[in-house]
């Protein structure tokens, strides 16, 4: 689209299905990669991809032509196929439905960046549905308890 112009900077949160903790670290980091260039290839431009074992964090530009949901979808679907494909798990590998999104203004970039970076640190201290409630609180996004990640009984 000729003389249009953005800056959207996105943070995705979503989760393995029942908030299982099977992406381990021998294998995380190669499917981090992975989403990350499947964002790149939507045209959105990934600035880090990280989590630890039952939840994931992108970070990146929103191109004005794409689809939020779209890129969601796209990147869900075509790294659980990688995950699968690739055989790192004995058992089917599927991402949880939804996913948070919050955005942010380029002030804000760095700091989101080293958060993000740092999961296994914050994770250590802090659970991920703890967090993602503050984040929703933060935010001032209605949600429902019911609909949050759930877990395996």
């Amino acid at each position: 689209m000729a003389n249009s112009y953005s800056q959207v900077y996105i943070q995705a949160v979503f989760a393995v299905k029942y908030r299982r903790a099977v992406l381990h670290k021998a294998w995380r980091q190669e499917v981090f990669a992975v989403m990350g260039n499947l964002i790149n290839e939507t045209g959105c431009k990934a600035i880090i991809v990280n989590g630890v074992e039952d939840h994931v964090h992108l970070f990146f530009g929103l191109k004005p032509t794409c689809s939020l949901s779209e890129v969601m979808k796209v990147v869900k679907a075509k790294s659980s196929k990688f995950i699968n494909e690739s055989n790192f798990l004995q058992h089917r590998f599927e991402w949880q439905r939804g996913y948070g999104v919050f955005s942010y203004s380029k002030s804000a970039v760095s700091n989101v960046y080293n958060y993000i970076e740092r999961q296994e640190q914050h994770h250590a201290k802090k659970s991920m549905r703890q967090e993602y409630i503050e984040q929703l609180k933060r935010f001032e996004i209605d949600y429902n308890e019911q609909y949050i990640f759930e877990e395996l009984q």
